[in-house]
């Protein structure tokens, strides 16, 4: 049973465009500085356990989450939604990522 919901690419870049969302990346530091999606904070998927809960305080806000191919976007946001996060929204990874991204 998942705790978040999985959304297309299409749906990330609406919820970016039209509402206050958190974009969550949890690749490593090295692939968040080849490229990235604009505004998206860098928390490796390494890092998730000890820190989402200093970095996301609110556990209800909008929080899309990618990392490279989703594999480890999804893995983040099991971390999450057992952490108490209500509003997970995972939608893969930057590779099928088809909007601009920051290099």
């Amino acid at each position: 049973m998942n705790n978040f919901k999985m959304i297309s690419a299409v749906e990330a870049k609406k919820l970016m465009d039209t509402t206050n969302c958190k974009i969550l990346d949890v690749r490593t530091r090295e692939e968040f500085e080849e490229s990235h999606i604009d505004n998206a904070i860098l928390l490796p998927l390494d890092e998730i356990n000890e820190k989402v809960e200093k970095v996301f305080q609110d556990k209800n806000e909008t929080i899309l989450v990618y990392c490279r191919s989703g594999v480890r976007s999804k893995q983040a946001s099991h971390i999450m939604a057992e952490k108490g996060y209500t509003n997970i929204l995972e939608f893969g990874g930057i590779i099928d990522w088809p909007f601009d991204i920051v290099l």
